[in-house]
């Protein structure tokens, strides 16, 4: 499908905008998933500035959508309507070191990785966790990213973001709001970076919890898959794919979306799914969950955009409503 021209539509003023604007961009080159609509405009911005001109043109009613890597994200199979944003690395890719030694600046499209690298390189303890986490900082931002018992807010100490307005600021830790994989910002607020502090610690330290951090991810998740990292949050005092596979979910089957057999909190695109597949299969699964143990489970995965051909997914589909899941 396709959307209309926003552009043309709305007489948008784009002289003096150095970033790339593009309607209908497919949007599922872009995230890990490979599924999903178009973008009815992505803006890909060359700096702040460039961001901020853009966001100040743009009219408040026009919904704004920011997306990083695409590590955790669903985009549905008609597309998000409005203007998407996303940061590259160009712009929002740098990392540098504080005058005080012990604080690392980063921009929002740098990878988790490479920021937990770099904290590395310079000594710094309290990043290691990053190095398991598939995302960009701007995502870990957003949603408190974590891992290992290990969380964002640990080491953030102020985030910098353009309002809707076109307004730059700057937010200190406490003000962000943040508890598990969650933060209280606007969802249209958009993270361009971050400072973060650590604690002096011998490299080599460093690099062995890095390499232990690494062996697991690759010896307990599906990492080789077309796949959105855990897609249920743990409850208070549960393991979200314990509950699954007690549920009998362990490679519970709709389409060409599949629970993996390897981790069952991670769902994957076989080959063939579609964004109906993969949210009709969580749904499914939540719904055996919550009979099974009756709790309910919360996505992780964030789930963006119109549905497709199909229709809405309603939450919380039952067994009975789908026949043709299958564990094999």
């Amino acid at each position: 499908m396709s959307f209309p021209d926003l552009i043309h539509d709305l007489g948008l003023e784009t002289g003096g905008l150095r970033g790339r604007l593009t309607a209908n961009q497919p949007l599922s080159a872009v995230t890990w998933f490979r599924v999903g609509g178009p973008a009815q405009l992505l803006f890909q911005p060359a700096d702040v500035e460039d961001l901020a001109l853009f966001l100040s043109r743009l009219p408040r009613e026009v919904p704004v959508l920011p997306i990083g890597l695409g590590s955790n994200l669903l985009v549905r199979d008609g597309g998000i309507p409005g203007v998407v944003i996303r940061l590259g690395a160009r712009g929002f890719g740098t990392i540098t070191r504080g005058e005080d030694g012990v604080s690392l600046h980063a921009g929002a499209a740098v990878p988790d990785k490479k920021l937990a690298e770099a904290a590395a390189e310079a000594g710094l303890g309290g990043f290691a966790f990053y190095a398991g986490i598939p995302g960009a900082i701007g995502g870990a931002l957003r949603m408190n990213a974590g891992a290992h018992g290990a969380e964002t807010r640990e080491v953030v100490v102020s985030v910098e973001a353009v309002t809707r307005d076109g307004e730059i600021i700057r937010i200190p830790l406490e003000e962000m709001g943040y508890s598990y994989r969650h933060s209280q910002q606007p969802g249209d607020l958009i993270f361009t970076g971050a400072v973060f502090r650590g604690c002096p610690r011998a490299e080599a330290e460093i690099r062995e919890e890095m390499a232990g951090v690494a062996a697991h991810r690759e010896a307990a998740q599906p990492i080789r898959e077309k796949t959105g990292g855990s897609t249920f949050k743990n409850p208070p005092g549960h393991s979200a794919w314990k509950l699954v596979d007690a549920a009998g979910c362990r490679g519970l089957q709709i389409g060409g979306a599949r629970m993996s057999d390897m981790h069952c909190n991670f769902m994957i695109n076989t080959g063939t799914a579609t964004a109906d597949d993969l949210e009709r299969l969580g749904e499914t699964v939540r719904a055996r969950v919550l009979k099974h143990s009756g709790i309910s489970l919360d996505w992780e995965i964030k789930r963006l955009g119109l549905p497709g051909p199909a229709g809405v997914i309603a939450p919380f589909l039952g067994t009975e409503a789908t026949e043709e899941a299958s564990n094999g």
